[in-house]
């Protein structure tokens, strides 16, 4: 970022006209903000790194009540993204107070000169357009802009004090709220992460009678936002993502603690949890050996065992590591690290935000999800004797919703697979569809059609059903086959 005071800076670019406004009771012109200083965050709800920059948001925002508008400029990337509705809902999941644009036309963006997400554009209580910096990481940098430009200006007569309420956090009227993930046994034990809850759900449903609910079994977490280990009742989570039941040990199920970039472990006999790998800080890259415990991760938003390994589905630094329980120690399988989709070695291969997991008992299979796509992984005694493929999908921008062979197909921003007697099932998040890939014939097929779910984000299998989160709407929702086809059904839970 340059120098606030020093540099040239030219007037900010006002806003255009008749753009909807989100988390504000009435549009917002810069006019209108003289006097304050001003950061626009370039964002788009998809992006990991947009989600990594959201607690120095509110860090600042809470440094600066008085002074410090933050308004958020959403340029999306996939057609779902620029849904008002759906920019409101990931609003509510992520509990951003400050006021939001939809920019799905990308005025704003050209306006400034974005390039990438995420992108700052400081402003001064001028006007003035006097800073901007991309990417992640840049808390102290923007914190030093802006007390600098408080500073200035307060002595100068130009800054207006005044506090600048946000609104109140979006609670959901059901019990689970976004839940990301779950995982289920034939006999109908399941947990869930609730992840817009900060907490566990552990549910026990017979699969054999559908059409009844699903029972309330237990709370994992106090849901406070945290990294705590403990009893049920006091332990603490962030975001938590993917869960798995150990193949080995039923008793114990892995939990892919995202937000805290950690990876926990639920004893039901103990009823405890507790961290075996990560330090509660975010790191990037793993390319060396490392000890779980000392090693930094970055967003574990999947996870699987594969034998005795557990395979983690690294989202931040678009890699898979791998895990030995029994000697806590982390390992490269696949991922340089380069967000991109490149087959390969999987020391050499590229990878673009690996979200979902799955196994047929020798390989891998993983949603891709900035490149839309299914790829999948030979795990090798190292990352260079490793193999990544390509299933479905083509590139960066490369998205749509569309079946056929796995050349025609196109996806949008899968989060989750599964596999199941020969077949991927996909949960086609931006689409809202369940697909299921056949990798003998090479086709896609959908299996639903895109009303009756809202960014779904994982599938697993429970006795003769799948089970859905269906993240957006806040429930779990059932898919039965049928010799007419699929049926889907909301899985209600009683307390």
């Amino acid at each position: 970022m340059t120098n606030p005071l020093t540099d040239p800076h030219v007037r900010a670019p006002e806003f255009p006209i008749g753009l909807p406004w989100l988390n504000t009771p009435d549009p917002i012109t810069l006019g209108a903000l003289r006097g304050k200083v001003v950061l626009l965050d370039f964002w788009t709800f998809c992006c990991i790194n947009c989600m990594h920059v959201l607690p120095d948001l509110a860090y600042l925002e809470s440094k600066y009540p008085d002074t410090l508008i933050v308004i958020g400029v959403h340029s999306a990337k996939f057609t779902n993204e620029g849904l008002t509705e759906q920019i409101d809902k990931a609003i509510a999941r992520y509990g951003i107070r400050h006021p939001v644009v939809n920019d799905r036309d990308f005025l704003v963006w050209n306006q400034y000169g974005a390039h990438s997400w995420p992108t700052f554009a400081l402003i001064d209580p001028e006007g003035n357009l006097v800073g901007m910096a991309s990417g992640e990481g840049k808390r102290a940098i923007l914190d030093q802009a802006v007390d600098t430009l408080v500073q200035h200006h307060r002595a100068k007569g130009t800054l207006r004090s005044g506090p600048a309420s946000g609104p109140a956090l979006k609670e959901s009227p059901s019990l689970l709220r976004f839940p990301g993930k779950l995982d289920a046994t034939p006999g109908g034990k399941i947990i869930v992460s609730d992840s817009g809850h900060h907490r566990l759900l552990l549910l026990e449903w017979n699969p054999k009678t559908p059409a009844r609910a699903a029972c309330l079994a237990g709370i994992v977490g106090s849901g406070n936002p945290g990294l705590e280990d403990g009893s049920f009742s006091t332990a603490r989570f962030r975001d938590p993502q993917g869960l798995r039941f150990d193949s080995n040990d039923p008793n114990l199920a892995y939990v892919a603690d995202t937000g805290n970039h950690a990876i926990r472990v639920v004893d039901f006999r103990s009823r405890t949890v507790t961290t075996v790998a990560g330090t509660g800080k975010q790191g990037w890259a793993l390319f060396d050996r490392k000890n779980a415990l000392a090693a930094d991760l970055n967003s574990p938003w999947d996870l699987i065992f594969l034998g005795r390994t557990l395979y983690i589905a690294m989202a931040g630094p678009h890699q898979i590591v791998g895990m030995d329980p029994g000697e806590s120690i982390l390992f490269q399988v696949a991922g340089t690290g380069r967000e991109d989709i490149l087959d390969g070695s999987g020391d050499r291969a590229s990878l673009a935000q690996p979200s979902g997991l799955a196994a047929d008992g020798s390989s891998l299979y993983f949603a891709d999800s900035e490149t839309s796509s299914i790829r999948r992984l030979v795990p090798g005694a190292n990352a260079a004797s490793s193999r990544v493929e390509t299933l479905v999908g083509h590139g960066l921008f490369d998205f749509g919703n569309r079946d056929g062979t796995f050349d025609e197909a196109r996806l949008q921003h899968p989060l989750g697979v599964l596999w199941d007697d020969g077949i991927l099932f996909v949960a086609d998040t931006y689409n809202h569809r369940i697909r299921a890939l056949d990798p003998s014939a090479r086709t896609v097929v959908s299996l639903t059609e895109g009303r009756e779910l809202d960014e779904p984000g994982d599938i697993k299998k429970c006795g003769p059903a799948y089970l859905i989160a269906n993240t957006n709407a806040h429930i779990l929702t059932v898919l039965e086959p049928g010799p007419g086809g699929p049926r889907l059904f909301p899985l209600p839970i009683t307390e």
